[in-house]
């Protein structure tokens, strides 16, 4: 299994898409200085310039960032049509989906820290108060631990479309509107600590200094566990055999005249 993760590692500077990761980080902040601009009396500074980025990427870009690139990362391999070849190693489809999902975990750290400088990079610009080296530490912290957490919430849709060659872009969709249900599951504290996407806040403190903000840390792991159970569940009971590839009308070939 290393020497897979390790394969897996090493093949990451093919993938170009990285950078429309990073583009839909640099987005996310980007929405969010526009939002500063609105005249609607609130008080901006850096901390709430880092509660609104975290927010977004919850509900706009994130979780659809994520699937979008582990589903390219897995579908490559029937593109290059390189699956056929990997299987007869012989390499079971389960500890290779397992490679590239440890793969996608580790690039969901990356985009966290990404997003954290870029967010950084924004307070410099529009020079919001309260820009301290505590608050700083703090943001980093949250930015980067919530794209962990949120590609763990979003891990059984990966699962799920990883057998069909090009669903991925369905996951993309499903991801879209998982993450944005957050904002709806937001209006109660206790669907907000069941609810998956929103448990990842809970798990790092978004605004755990608001005392109408009562996180239930227990069943914010629990739900986060329950989803990465389902995932190992979904690897698991998987057939261990190269997935089918949809079927395409195959034209008559012409009949080959005889003779000469």
């Amino acid at each position: 299994m290393a020497a897979i993760i390790k394969t897996e590692f090493l093949k990451v500077k093919r993938y170009y898409i990285l950078w429309a990761g990073v583009g839909l980080m640099l987005l996310s902040v980007l929405l969010t200085l526009f939002t500063s601009t609105a005249n609607d009396g609130t008080v901006w500074d850096f901390a709430y310039l880092t509660e609104q980025v975290i927010k977004n990427n919850m509900t706009m870009t994130f979780p659809m960032c994520i699937t979008l690139i582990a589903g390219y990362i897995i579908s490559r391999e029937w593109t290059d049509d390189t699956i056929k070849n990997i299987l007869t190693v012989p390499i079971s489809f389960k500890r290779l989906l397992t490679g590239k999902l440890v793969l996608c975990g580790a690039l969901a750290l990356l985009f966290g820290i990404v997003s954290t400088l870029f967010t950084i990079l924004a307070e410099m610009l529009v020079k919001f108060p309260g820009f301290t080296f505590p608050l700083v530490m703090q943001a980093f912290f949250q930015i980067t631990m919530e794209c962990f957490f949120l590609y763990l919430a979003v891990m059984p849709i990966i699962v799920l479309t990883s057998r069909i060659p090009g669903s991925f872009l369905v996951g993309v969709i499903v991801s879209f509107v998982y993450g944005y249900g957050g904002i709806f599951a937001a209006g109660s504290m206790t669907l907000s600590n069941i609810y998956p996407v929103t448990a990842c806040l809970g798990l790092i403190g978004y605004r755990s200094y608001d005392k109408a903000v009562t996180w239930n840390l227990p069943m914010c792991l629990l739900s986060i566990f329950l989803i990465v159970g389902i995932s190992v569940i979904l690897i698991v009971a998987g057939k261990d055999k190269e997935p089918k590839k949809s079927k395409r009308n195959k034209g008559k070939q012409p009949a080959r005249k005889k003779g000469w």
